[in-house]
């Protein structure tokens, strides 16, 4: 009996998120080894490649894959390839974000990008015009990285200055998470400091491409979040995140079954997202490439 428990065990393991993992440490290893001494720019490539990946397996470990265990999901991406985000942080966050009736809101999504109108009109000039070229899609990958890392940070230190000890656990723990990473580059790999560094920060900049508008000030709830159909290399790193209220509406679903699921039934995820859509990330780097998409204070603040 013991021996069909097992069988049955692993024919639940979902194996393409698993190759898939083994695929993006392998590629992350070879660019900050072997590549990097051949060809820096190639090896950087390949570490920005792997983190960015490792970020969008990280987001399905959180959503309960590839293994039914929480313990062994988080172990398997353990490495902080990403340097600044704890796992548990990420998870805790990214889990309070999914509750859509908050989705945009300044105080309780942590994800959101939108700020009080009041709160805004407070700020000083330069730091307005920091936040305002953040929400073009060009300052999103030059500075986003930065300002969402401050934000992030700020919040949890507020959070470590009231005695919150399930976020002390979240950094205690990303200490060795980090520490192996670094160990690895100083240790092992072939690669200059700067050139790890600076192709950590790119991969967080390619992050902020999915993230730029996700999600949209829309009155209703269900009209907030985006679909993107772009099928190229992005939605590969992203893991088909891109068809977003797909996601936001079966987030236990995998990622390589996310397509199914969308043109098995795609007129009805048009409606739900009041036809929040666009055609690739082709599209969205087009027109928003210079230019802001949104404001940085909600438009609909404060709530009706």
């Amino acid at each position: 009996m013991r021996g069909y428990e097992c069988a049955g065990m692993w024919r639940e393991v979902e194996w393409p998120t698993v190759m898939l993992l083994g695929l993006c440490y392998g590629v992350w290893a070879l660019g900050t080894t072997y590549l990097a001494a051949v060809f820096l720019p190639l090896g950087m490539a390949f570490v920005i490649f792997g983190a960015a990946l490792h970020s969008s397996l990280t987001h399905e470990a959180l959503h309960g894959h590839p293994f039914r265990s929480p313990a062994l999901n988080a172990a398997l991406v353990f490495p902080a390839l990403s340097l600044v985000v704890p796992y548990l942080r990420f998870r805790d966050t990214h889990l309070a974000h999914h509750q859509d009736s908050i989705l945009t809101d300044p105080y309780d999504d942590p994800e959101s990008n939108y700020l009080d109108p009041a709160v805004w009109s407070e700020l000083p000039r330069w730091q307005q015009s920091i936040l305002a070229f953040n929400n073009t899609l060009l300052g999103r990958l030059i500075v986003g990285p930065v300002i969402g890392t401050l934000a992030f940070m700020r919040s949890d230190l507020q959070a470590l200055g009231n005695g919150d000890r399930h976020v002390a656990l979240g950094w205690a723990l990303h200490v060795p998470a980090l520490a192996l990473v670094v160990w690895w580059i100083v240790a092992v790999g072939s690669m200059p400091l700067w050139a790890w560094l600076l192709s950590s920060y790119a991969a967080l900049s390619v992050l902020k491409i999915r993230t730029f508008l996700e999600h949209r000030a829309h009155v209703h709830a269900s009209g907030r979040t985006v679909i993107i159909e772009d099928r190229g290399p992005l939605a590969l790193i992203f893991l088909n995140n891109n068809l977003h209220v797909v996601h936001h509406m079966h987030a236990a679903a995998p990622w390589y079954r996310l397509p199914a699921l969308y043109h098995a039934d795609k007129a009805r995820y048009l409606s739900r997202n009041d036809g929040y859509r666009y055609g690739s990330y082709a599209e969205v780097i087009a027109r928003y490439f210079w230019r802001a998409k949104d404001p940085v204070p909600h438009p609909l603040w404060p709530k009706p």
